[in-house]
């Protein structure tokens, strides 16, 4: 009897370590949304968030702007991680850096909708000349994911070119 009690604790010690190793759902998870999103041509990594004091497990996802057509620069930070002195964007965002220029009518109406329907760990929305950067928990599956993609994208080419649209002379009138 000892010797099979014996041969069972060997067998179970040898393969533990190939349990530890199997990933877990949420590493499956996160495996494919990260796959779905390079799919999307969304840039993923884990640069720090612009943040003072944020949280651990935070990923980058970067939608890149066409060179000719840069994007403006501003950091939306979402309320319960920014300072009350940043002025509000609305009632669940505030500007940490805002644009130079105010952002047209229909790119502020899209940003918006976009902030209204992000996801809850969405804490940081930023915009350089290269880059709309989201960082985020990473909370929705790949099909989620989809929809979160095609906003963001539409976003994007909403911003891109903002500083010369603002800069730009109007058209003559006909």
């Amino acid at each position: 009897m000892t010797f099979w009690l014996i041969l069972a604790l060997t067998l179970l010690a040898i393969l533990s370590p190939a349990v530890w190793l199997r990933p877990s759902r949420r590493d499956r998870r996160v495996a494919a949304l990260r796959q779905a999103a390079r799919a999307a041509n969304v840039s993923v990594g884990f640069s720090r968030a612009p943040l003072h004091e944020a949280p651990g497990g935070l990923a980058s996802y970067r939608w890149r702007y066409p060179q000719t057509r840069p994007g403006p620069r501003f950091v939306l930070v979402r309320e319960a991680y920014a300072s009350q002195r940043l002025k509000p964007h609305d009632a669940s965002w505030r500007w940490r850096i805002e644009p130079l220029r105010p952002l047209r009518l229909e790119t502020e109406q899209r940003l918006r909708q976009l902030l209204a329907t992000l996801p809850d760990d969405a804490l940081v929305l930023k915009s350089t000349r290269d880059h709309l950067w989201l960082w985020w928990g990473e909370s929705l599956d790949a099909s989620a994911f989809t929809e979160l993609g095609e906003s963001m994208a539409i976003l994007r080419d909403s911003l891109e070119g903002e500083e010369r649209k603002r800069g730009a002379p109007s058209a003559p009138p006909r």
